[in-house]
């Protein structure tokens, strides 16, 4: 049997977003990329500065209970003592969900000649990967904050999402991991009234993740077209599912009872939040927009969306 070159296997295929892009040109110009835009948070950043007074940690808008009648019981140095602890429990998640990332990487270049800049790529991203998490947990060191593991609940849901998750399933879920922090680190690192080693971070976070959403979206919409339909929707589901999941883990509820704050009533705040609410949205708007043109939100899967919050 002969084997037809990538290229002319997907001559013709086109989604909504148009033709399908050649995986090897779209690894090369990520690699290319990759060498001129990549960071050493060790040497780019200045950790023995002191943190300014009256700067925020994670701008206030971006705070979970910003806007809601708690809030405006807070005094401007729990406020931004709130938002301090926050900065560490996006850290924590993210670190959280790197790991995890890393480890369906791995899964996806496997079988893969390793020779090809597909698998050069996805481990160069594996390289970014590692210096993010480290960086994650040093900024969460020099916060003096505690690390915020997410739930043992979700702990066993990532045990078993990283064992039954297939390609396209992987891939959605770490758009879902980047796209919506992403949008929220593209808002700090230019915002001064942020302490400037958070700007620093998030803006090294946002130039290189640029990179992998792309690497992510590009091979996420190859898999909606070529993979079998009964993976199609198992991808539908379990995204709708890790949707619920994330959602729920963005907000950390140790973070209000370590700033003084009564956990049950914060919780129930956030939740009827209106301004909360319109900001997960319009972080995950970019995203949700993405996967409804290539197929991924339809039936039970958009409905588990919705259920998340993420999806209006």
């Amino acid at each position: 049997m002969t084997t037809l070159p990538e290229a002319d296997a997907l001559d013709g295929l086109r989604d909504a977003l148009g033709p399908l892009k050649d995986r090897e040109q779209v690894a090369e110009r990520l690699l290319a990329s990759s060498a001129r835009h990549s960071f050493d948070p060790d040497k780019e950043l200045d950790w023995d500065a002191p943190f300014e007074e009256g700067k925020w940690f994670w701008p206030p808008e971006l705070v979970s209970l910003y806007g809601t009648p708690l809030w405006q019981r807070m005094s401007e140095e729990q406020r931004i003592l709130l938002s301090r602890h926050e900065a560490a429990a996006l850290a924590s998640l993210g670190i959280w969900f790197e790991i995890i990332l890393m480890q369906l990487l791995v899964r996806h270049i496997y079988d893969k000649a390793a020779t090809s800049a597909h698998v050069r790529y996805a481990l160069t991203e594996i390289e970014d990967e590692c210096r993010h998490s480290k960086m994650f947990a040093r900024l969460i060191s020099r916060s003096d904050t505690p690390w915020y593991p997410v739930g043992r609940a979700h702990r066993s849901l990532g045990r078993i999402f990283k064992t039954i998750s297939t390609t396209p399933g992987s891939f959605t879920a770490t758009l879902l991991g980047e796209e919506v922090l992403d949008w929220m680190q593209r808002l700090t690192f230019p915002d001064e009234r942020v302490q400037p080693l958070i700007r620093g971070v998030t803006r090294i976070h946002v130039v290189e993740e640029a990179r992998h959403v792309r690497y992510a979206r590009e091979e996420l919409r190859r898999q909606m077209m070529t993979a079998p339909k009964w993976s199609q929707e198992f991808t539908r589901i379990t995204s709708g599912e890790f949707a619920r999941v994330f959602s729920v883990a963005f907000v950390n509820p140790e973070v209000y009872r370590n700033v003084g704050l009564d956990r049950r009533e914060a919780l129930a705040q956030v939740k009827a939040s209106g301004h909360r609410r319109e900001v997960m949205q319009t972080g995950a708007r970019r995203l949700t927009d993405f996967l409804d043109d290539i197929g991924v939100l339809r039936g039970a899967g958009r409905r588990l969306w919705r259920s998340s919050g993420l999806l209006a």
